[in-house]
């Protein structure tokens, strides 16, 4: 395993020499691949355009990066930017010199890269939801399906490329997290293509999903704890071998990803089991285009307002009871909240 590591950090130091001038743009793409990106920003337009598609990328998002969690605990996965000081593979040799940025010191585990398993998974719905949209209305027109067939996936596995490079330029990753990653974003993408059940879940199945996702998360981590196993092993590395301490932030930690995940996944739930939801996008406006894109609009701008609020950090269980707390107004916001003001201000026009 350490000659496989040392291969990944030989790689991060050549992108970070050869590629230093692409700085800022590794730094765009790893900000972009974001799960907060998916929340705030590709949630609301897929939902108003298509409400299937908003539901499912949810829904990919949160049961994947869960399965990420999950994941990076049992595999224990290191980082570049800790494993060349804490190893002992170079004590006849010298270490190859990495540089750090302020998105560099992730305080969890490594494999595989939730970075990588995002974007693959989103992505991944969003490709095959246009595609399923754009060749069933060109039925017949065989050399325009392949060439929207070729041009998309083309773009998604170049998506991935500048996400997997990015996270390696980084010194967060090493290549084969980043690989592993992608194929399970997708893999899970795939999987919720033949679960049909999650668009018309009760509030009850979602409460339910939400309480057992949280319940497992922290009874293996109390087990573990238990049986003399830290989990959080991880916390310990990025604040020894960190350059700067505030790089080091506490909502890159697995429980803090976790809360914000579930949050918006209750959201969800609630906002689509409520009045306001039912009266505004099942309502006489609701399958208007209009409607729609002023959905879309005031979503966008209003969570762009609304993400700029960041919890106090100074106290653990205040930053994650906020967390959750702003994450599950997410979704009702976009979903039920937003689309009825909305419907109000239409008919108000309407009776003008």
């Amino acid at each position: 395993m350490d000659a496989l590591h040392d291969s990944g950090a030989q790689m991060v130091q050549y992108l970070q020499v050869h590629y230093r001038s692409s700085q800022d743009w590794f730094m765009f793409v790893s900000f972009a691949a974001d799960l907060r990106n998916t929340f705030f920003v590709f949630f609301p337009i897929w939902f108003h355009l298509r409400e299937a598609v908003g539901i499912k990328l949810i829904w990919v998002a949160v049961i994947g990066d869960w399965l990420n969690l999950v994941s990076k605990w049992v595999l224990f996965g290191q980082r570049p930017y800790w494993w060349i000081h804490d190893t002992d593979y170079y004590s006849n040799a010298s270490a190859p010199v990495i540089e750090q940025y302020p998105a560099t010191c992730e305080t969890g585990p490594g494999s595989p890269s939730g970075h990588a398993m995002a974007a693959a998974g989103v992505c991944y719905v969003m490709v095959t939801s246009v595609l399923a949209t754009l060749l069933r209305e060109k039925q017949g027109h065989r050399f325009q399906n392949r060439c929207v067939h070729t041009l998309l996936w083309v773009g998604f596995w170049a998506v991935q490329a500048c996400v997997c490079l990015s996270r390696i330029f980084l010194a967060a990753h090493f290549p084969h997290q980043v690989i592993s990653g992608v194929i399970a974003g997708m893999a899970v993408a795939e999987l919720f293509d033949h679960i049909p059940s999650i668009y018309k879940a009760s509030l009850k199945r979602y409460l339910s999903t939400t309480l057992l996702l949280f319940g497992f998360a922290l009874g293996f981590y109390l087990l573990m704890r238990a049986m003399g196993v830290d989990l959080l092993w991880t916390l310990e590395k990025a604040k020894r071998w960190c350059t700067r301490s505030e790089w080091i932030h506490i909502n890159t930690t697995p429980f803090a990803g976790l809360l914000r995940n579930l949050g918006i996944f209750c959201g969800l739930g609630l906002a689509l089991n409520t009045r306001m939801y039912r009266d505004s996008c099942r309502g006489q406006w609701g399958s208007q285009l209009p409607f729609r894109l002023y959905c879309i609009l005031a979503s966008l701008i209003i969570l762009h307002v609304f993400d700029i609020f960041e919890p106090p950090a100074q106290t653990e269980l205040l930053f994650y009871a906020l967390s959750f707390s702003k994450s599950l107004a997410v979704p009702l916001a976009a979903v039920s909240i937003i689309p009825y003001c909305v419907t109000l201000l239409l008919n108000k026009q309407k009776n003008i």
